[in-house]
């Protein structure tokens, strides 16, 4: 097998090539784009062409958080890690996450709840939209769509990438079910690299960029 010389400045453009030229021919709706090809590039899992669920003006109203300097809440440090931080600075936003904070972990214990859905209450008291990125736990999902119901934490934008097995599928439904708006991959895929993906694709279409750039 022979290998492909590419610059490295070169190699993100050359892999999204290859992502379109093994789309065989399927279109991908252009106000979706960006999102869609920035996770097929982060996980090289084409089943996200199907996978991946938009609420009617999921992207517009993101759009719209970001030029009112939104704060992106995750729900592990590593999804923290991976969203762009210049990407974030140009717009004023800025990302946290709240799961290592002592205060956290002691509501959590207290409440009999995970530190993730103390992280959701944590994040209701903001004063500033929220976009709220969750790669791993459905337990975020699920304290987000009670808050949602109870009409007291409603985030702009919820980005729904939890993983694994127990009670991933359901909370993602019940989030599209919310009425929120939300980009969700339904089944059980999903992670923390995929969330932060999400996340730069919406910062790299707020800087009017194509999906390959940075």
């Amino acid at each position: 097998m022979r290998t492909e010389f590419v610059l490295p400045a070169d190699i993100e453009r050359r892999s999204f090539e290859i992502i379109e030229s093994e789309l065989n021919g399927r279109t991908i709706p252009a106000e979706i784009k960006p999102v869609v090809m920035r996770v097929l590039h982060t996980t090289a899992d084409f089943d996200y062409l199907d996978n991946l669920y938009f609420s009617p003006d999921a992207v517009d109203t993101a759009m719209h958080a970001i030029s009112e300097h939104a704060i992106f809440v995750t729900d592990t440090n590593m999804a923290k890690s991976g969203i762009n931080h210049a990407a974030l600075a140009r717009h004023g936003c800025e990302s946290v996450c709240y799961m290592a904070e002592p205060e956290i972990a002691e509501a959590a214990k207290k409440n009999g709840t995970t530190r993730a859905s103390a992280s959701v209450d944590r994040a209701a008291l903001l004063q500033r939209p929220v976009i709220y990125a969750v790669g791993n736990a459905p337990t975020a999902l699920l304290r987000l769509c009670e808050h949602i119901a109870d009409q007291t934490f409603r985030p702009a934008l919820v980005i729904g990438m939890s993983v694994g097995f127990v009670n991933v599928v359901q909370s993602k439904e019940l989030l599209i079910e919310s009425g929120i708006p939300c980009i969700v991959a339904r089944g059980r895929k999903g992670g923390s690299n995929v969330a932060a993906a999400v996340c730069n694709a919406l910062l790299y279409m707020a800087d009017g960029k194509n999906s390959g750039e940075k």
